[in-house]
């Protein structure tokens, strides 16, 4: 089941990831996902929690990718701790919680939300519309509430919650710059959180034989973490240097046909 070209293939799709992460500050989630879905049908894996697996490893991959994210953002000073500690124990909860909902789904089903989750991210993408300032400040209940709206909406998705969390924060009167730096910082707690619950929830599939902990398959996301992990600094780079606005309505396409033809191919 795993062979140099597998692992080819998990490096690739980890330095594409990598570099797209640098270059538009994007967990990856929306490629990982249905590039992985697509490898597993191919490979033989059962076909009832293809999409279980790609979502936890795709989760257990951001654990990694996030820290490197929000260490820069505290660097910057550009991260909001006093509303991280009222919305991280809701993220947590949340993706934790919803991981027992996700492993109860067929995977064609999932796959579905997943593509119609990513048509709205593309679209957000594509148009580029901004959220508006709305300086409404929420109470720590409200806080803690949508921290677990953004945690089990990320979960089920393996998005790091930025599409999410970002517009959630700008509307309450957050600069867009410490919306984004805050949010880079919830999605490690949320990314450790989602992949410790589909571990529990997928341990039946734990085999040395396999590669598998829990849903998590270990040869993709360790190849696929050092090689964006690697990548990203490109992207960064590349940020400064290329139409950005123009490649994100390139990426946007790319995102949403991934996840179409992945759901067409688990029918």
């Amino acid at each position: 089941m795993l062979d140099i070209q597998s692992i080819m293939i998990f490096l690739i799709l980890g330095s594409f990831v990598g570099v797209m992460a640098g270059l538009f500050g994007i967990g990856g989630g929306g490629i990982i996902v249905p590039v992985l879905t697509m490898f597993f049908v191919s490979h033989g894996f059962d076909g009832k929690n293809v999409m279980q697996i790609s979502l936890a490893t795709s989760m257990a991959v951001m654990s990694i990718t996030s820290i490197s994210s929000f260490r820069a953002q505290h660097k910057r000073k550009s991260v909001r701790w006093d509303l991280f500690v009222l919305i991280a124990p809701g993220v947590i909860v949340g993706t934790f919680a919803l991981t027992f909902l996700a492993s109860n789904i067929e995977s064609f089903y999932l796959s579905v939300f997943f593509s119609l989750f990513m048509l709205y991210a593309a679209l957000k993408m594509f148009f580029g519309k901004k959220p508006q300032k709305q300086g409404t400040a929420i109470g720590n209940k409200g806080q803690f509430f949508a921290g677990f709206g953004i945690g089990g909406l990320s979960a089920l998705v393996s998005i790091g919650g930025g599409i999410l969390s970002v517009p959630y924060l700008v509307k309450q009167g957050v600069d867009m710059k410490k919306a984004i730096g805050t949010s880079s910082a919830i999605g490690f707690p949320l990314a450790v959180s989602g992949t410790l619950g589909y571990i529990i929830n997928g341990w039946s599939y734990t085999s040395a034989d396999s590669f598998m902990i829990g849903y998590v398959y270990i040869p993709a996301f360790i190849s696929i973490s050092l090689a964006s992990y690697a990548t990203a600094p490109i992207g960064v780079s590349l940020s400064h240097k290329l139409p950005v606005t123009t490649l994100k309505k390139i990426f946007a396409v790319l995102t949403f046909s991934l996840s179409v033809k992945m759901m067409l191919g688990l029918i």
